[in-house]
């Protein structure tokens, strides 16, 4: 078999020692890691936990003195087993590819981690394993990715139906902007009927559906405003300093501990809390919610 075709399938405690460099670097592993995740990009998928083994390299730069047998000085093992756990409990995934990416990104925010080789595969899919591997390394990463750098705390605003249809809502923007925080703007469901359902998981999709239809209204209503419906999508446009319309479809039904029904206000305080929002703040005559880990006013009138 030729070296290149070995290693392909070789583990990554391997690959990571057939590609070091000249000055090697100690490495802790993580082998056959056996977890249940609901994850998957067909709908037969969802709801079903599947099995999925996770082998993890991590390079280390060398201590900078003694460890004197203190597990606070080193990269413990347990990190790894707890980057995958806090993944796999922020949110639904549908591509191991992402999953994989979110792993390599906790653990290179650890401060002696250098590069980080990641294999995840699903065991439950038929007589075969499907699988991915990645490697990251922190000298790859962009400026502000790794060590906590370059944070950014939006603004998270609900507007109400009155505020989407204002004559002044460009002004009203203007007003936003200048508090100087990214703007990550959420509505509520549309004035008028919508269809019914007795049944409430189809309820709550057909009202998700119809927030997003209200999104695209008020988007319709300031060339500013960009409608974005996934985490990869809100953090890039943050970056980017554009205005942001949630469509919470995606994010609300792929999340692990998300929150329940179709609730916009509930909706747009669980958006606030996960991004680690400046503040929430409210336009229209609604009840703020209380006990949020977010500070919440009211819009001026």
């Amino acid at each position: 078999m030729p070296q290149e075709t070995r290693l392909a399938f070789a583990h990554p405690e391997e690959r990571a020692a057939a590609t070091a460099s000249s000055d090697p670097r100690d490495r802790i592993s993580l082998r056959d890691h056996l977890v249940e995740a609901d994850i998957g990009a067909f709908q037969h998928e969802r709801g079903v936990p599947q099995r999925l083994r996770f082998d993890v390299v991590v390079e280390v730069r060398p201590a900078a003195g003694p460890l004197d047998d203190d597990v606070d000085r080193i990269l413990s093992y347990e990190k790894i087993i707890e980057a995958i756990d806090a993944v796999l409990a922020a949110e639904r995934f549908n591509l191991l590819e992402t999953l994989a990416e979110r792993v390599a990104e906790r653990l290179l925010q650890e401060p002696r981690a250098m590069r980080v080789f990641v294999r995840i595969a699903k065991l439950d899919r038929g007589p075969f394993e499907l699988g991915v591997e990645i490697v990251r390394s922190r000298a790859a990463m962009p400026l502000g990715a790794v060590d906590g750098a370059g944070a950014i705390h939006p603004d998270v605003v609900f507007l109400d139906n009155d505020t989407i249809t204002a004559p002044d809502l460009p002004a009203r923007l203007d007003a936003l902007q200048q508090g100087g925080a990214p703007l990550i703007l959420c509505v509520g469901l549309p004035d008028g009927g919508r269809p019914v359902s007795a049944v409430a998981p189809a309820r709550r999709r057909i009202d998700l559906l119809a927030i997003e239809q209200n999104a695209w209204v008020l988007a319709g209503r300031d060339r500013r405003c960009v409608v974005v419906s996934s985490r990869t999508e809100i953090d890039s446009a943050l970056h980017r300093g554009q205005v942001i319309v949630w469509a919470p479809s995606k994010m609300v039904l792929d999340a692990v501990d998300g929150p329940g029904g179709a609730d916009p206000l509930r909706l747009a305080l669980w958006l606030a809390e996960e991004f680690a929002a400046a503040r929430l703040i409210v336009h229209g005559d609604v009840s703020l919610p209380a006990g949020s880990r977010v500070r919440v006013e009211r819009a001026p009138a």
